[in-house]
């Protein structure tokens, strides 16, 4: 059993493309037909079509994503400071601190950034 592989097709959703369906696309194409024609054929967008023409066989590479900055970032060294001198802070204690310094966040950021 081939497995599915997830294409995205504009206005529809996901498309789930098997790997025969794949080949089908590389085998059109080496065939000669156009990326319209092979659109048509399979269902596909033809920008799709094209992604997998251009790509043949060749697995989907996905690198790290960047760490997104969240609302308690700025504080995060306020934190660790206020943590280290004095262990037995709770969090609405900081949590009362930090509001008074602008933070706009809530309780449970402050509990796993602590």
């Amino acid at each position: 059993m081939s497995s599915p592989i997830l294409l995205p097709i504009v206005g529809r959703g996901m498309l789930v493309i098997k790997l025969g369906e794949m080949m089908m696309i590389l085998d059109l194409h080496r065939q000669g037909l156009s990326v319209s024609a092979i659109a048509r054929q399979t269902g596909a967008d033809r920008k799709t079509v094209r992604k997998y023409i251009d790509r043949g066989l060749e697995a989907p590479a996905y690198g790290p994503r960047r760490p997104r900055a969240t609302v308690i970032d700025p504080f995060a060294a306020y934190l660790r400071e206020r943590v280290a001198a004095y262990p037995g802070l709770t969090a609405r204690r900081l949590l009362r601190e930090l509001k008074e310094r602008g933070y706009s966040g809530g309780y449970t950021a402050v509990t796993k950034a602590a």
